[in-house]
């Protein structure tokens, strides 16, 4: 696949495979708590470059980055904020070496644990923190900014702001959702799929979608939610391996890899154009989705 945009992939027809977890990954090669992720990607880059490795080698066609913490909001906790180009550009570069010249790189920008509504951050103050992050992510070789497991719009939409009129990449906005009492879906701050999307595209989104939160099978019923309201736009799922439980207190997450490729189909059907894993979900869970969506075609 030669490497053109993604919503030009997606407007001929593909539907593309993304990748999965990044943190359980971290922790199985070693990741304490109360370790930074990001950090990793200048002490430890060999063990980040083989989590990117093993996401394309199953299939994927595009990669994030170890950067979902990268603000220097998020990195302030570990005495790192004066790194946060560094981290940035870093983790950048270290998948677009495992991306090579034809699969994508989606930079992951995830939320800074700042709230507007509660007055501890200004807009000023979001905005130069996430353009700071975008642009040393497309220094580092980022050919789009993912911005994440969102759940306020006023954050999402600073985002994505800061992402188009800084950089040259191609945005790509999520948000989580789970489902309350009434079988609505809603973030955490009670934001729906349909208000969600209709900010992010308004703010400058090229691609759309949900994150987190959710295995496939509810998956499906937000894709459809969105699809309503975004009739054109490339929407992007990557979903958990199902809903955790708790086990001798741990989160497992139950869904085996053909469990989640048997509803590929369905969630293709739904609306779905790029199709990926978060929370619990490995390279074998990618490589059954890149075989479900090749079955397809």
């Amino acid at each position: 696949m030669g490497r053109t945009s993604i919503v030009d992939a997606v407007k001929r027809g593909k539907i593309l495979v993304s990748d999965g977890a990044w943190g359980t990954f971290l922790q199985k090669k070693g990741l304490k708590p109360g370790d930074c992720p990001e950090l990793w990607c200048v002490d430890r880059p060999d063990d980040v470059l083989d989590i990117a490795r093993s996401y394309i080698d199953a299939g994927a066609d595009m990669i994030e980055t170890n950067s979902f913490g990268g603000s220097r909001f998020k990195l302030e906790h570990y005495g790192l904020e004066n790194r946060t180009a560094e981290l940035n550009e870093a983790s950048a570069r270290i998948s677009r070496q495992a991306a090579g010249d034809n699969k994508w790189v989606i930079a992951s920008i995830g939320p800074t644990g700042k709230m507007l509504l509660m007055e501890d951050v200004t807009e000023e103050e979001l905005y130069a923190g996430f353009k700071e992050q975008a642009m040393a992510l497309e220094k580092g070789g980022a050919d789009a900014i993912c911005i994440e497991t969102m759940s306020a719009i006023d954050e999402a939409s600073l985002a994505v702001r800061a992402a188009r009129e800084n950089t040259e990449c191609e945005v790509i906005c999520t948000f989580t959702f789970e489902r309350n009492n009434k079988g609505e879906y809603r973030t955490m701050m009670g934001v729906s799929p349909k208000d969600a999307i209709k900010a992010a595209i308004e703010a400058g989104a090229h691609i759309i979608g949900t994150n987190c939160g959710n295995g496939f099978e509810r998956m499906i019923d937000i894709v459809k939610e969105i699809r309503e309201v975004a009739p054109e736009k490339p929407i992007l799922v990557h979903a958990n391996a199902g809903l955790p439980k708790n086990v001798n207190g741990l989160d497992i997450f139950p869904e085996t890899p053909e469990q989640m490729a048997a509803l590929v189909s369905e969630l293709i059907n739904a609306g779905a154009n790029i199709i990926g894993g978060c929370c619990g979900t490995t390279p074998d869970h990618i490589r059954a989705i890149r075989k479900a969506v090749d079955s397809r075609s």
